[in-house]
């Protein structure tokens, strides 16, 4: 093995998801290390082996490499397929992915992402979630009909790091049936459906029973 990827509960983690989709996609050669998550920041077994005391960290090659943007764009040195080639439209997958690193905070707060979870709507929306809902939809849009027609990917007819960074949110928008644009709502079936997605769903099934949180633990 050329290096090792850590990573948390695939159930619950959406970083580590991030994290693990471009290293898959780069074909990076790493052995996964999985810390069951006891949330609550609690998972204090994570902070001597992580510079940032988060998941997911990768070291690969002499290169050590923590938050997950930063992994895709290592990944898509490898990968260069990882971003779009077109100048303006990388800039624009560039800008989403930033958005998502640094946003939607309501949609994490209130729809904690759990592959295992029965779809169902949220009982109550709020006027803060309502609204990063609506500009979370807007912005997947804009990336699907860059060109007129919706692309099957965020940028394209495969995954970038756009597609890897808004992944949990894929599953959040089927967990929670958030309101999308129906163009959004396509390509979360899409998304959804990749191999990799199905390859992660199957893992966090497969974790042991002991892993799983209480929502009160979250």
């Amino acid at each position: 093995m050329a290096g090792t990827l850590l990573i948390g509960s695939r159930r619950y983690s959406s970083w580590s998801l991030r994290g693990w989709l471009a290293v898959k996609l780069a074909k990076l050669d790493v052995e996964e290390k999985v810390i069951a998550l006891k949330g609550g920041g609690k998972t204090t077994e994570i902070h001597a082996l992580s510079p940032n005391k988060l998941v997911p960290y990768l070291q690969h090659d002499g290169a050590h490499v923590w938050e997950s943007l930063a992994i895709c764009e290592y990944c898509a040195e490898h990968e260069p397929s990882l971003w779009p080639q077109d100048r303006v439209v990388r800039a624009h997958a560039r800008s989403i992915s930033a958005q998502m690193h640094a946003g939607f905070r309501p949609i994490r707060q209130n729809c904690p992402m759990d592959v295992e979870r029965v779809p169902a709507p949220l009982a109550e929306i709020g006027e803060d979630l309502a609204k990063d809902v609506a500009l979370l939809s807007d912005t997947l849009k804009g990336a699907l009909l860059r060109s007129g027609t919706a692309t099957p990917y965020l940028f394209g007819g495969s995954m970038t790091v756009a597609d890897c960074m808004y992944a949990p949110v894929a599953i959040r928008i089927q967990t929670y049936q958030l309101d999308v644009d129906p163009a959004v709502k396509t390509w979360v079936q899409t998304l959804l459906a990749h191999p990799l997605m199905q390859e992660w769903y199957a893992l966090a099934d497969a974790e042991p029973a002991e892993w799983r949180l209480s929502y009160e633990d979250k």
